[in-house]
């Protein structure tokens, strides 16, 4: 398998898009955060000191969806038509299940 950001020397280079056919696209990331049954507990019931930290975390998570292109080396502008983030509280793995999806045609 050959990398396409590097060219035949080894060197990075951004990879010419402008032939490629137009796509109806969608990514899904998730992981899970762990903390403290007691943050846990003060996060569902909305008492943490910070406020409604998973409306600021889902905001957080679109922005950084939408600036992709400025924090990936050679990674090319897409148009966002959606970008979610979601939570799940699990109490019994004293957890936060987290989802993001993006789409897109491009």
């Amino acid at each position: 398998m050959s990398l396409t950001h590097l060219n035949a020397r080894g060197e990075a280079h951004m990879v010419d898009v402008g032939d490629k056919a137009e796509t109806q696209r969608e990514a899904v990331a998730s992981g899970r955060i762990v903390m403290r049954p007691e943050t846990l507990a003060m996060l569902a019931e909305g008492g943490l000191p910070k406020g409604d930290v998973l409306a600021t975390a889902r905001i957080a998570g679109i922005q950084a969806a939408k600036r992709t292109h400025e924090l990936i080396p050679l990674c090319h502008v897409l148009m966002l038509s959606k970008v979610s983030v979601d939570f799940r509280l699990d109490e019994a793995a004293s957890c936060v299940h987290v989802e993001s999806r993006c789409r897109l045609a491009g």
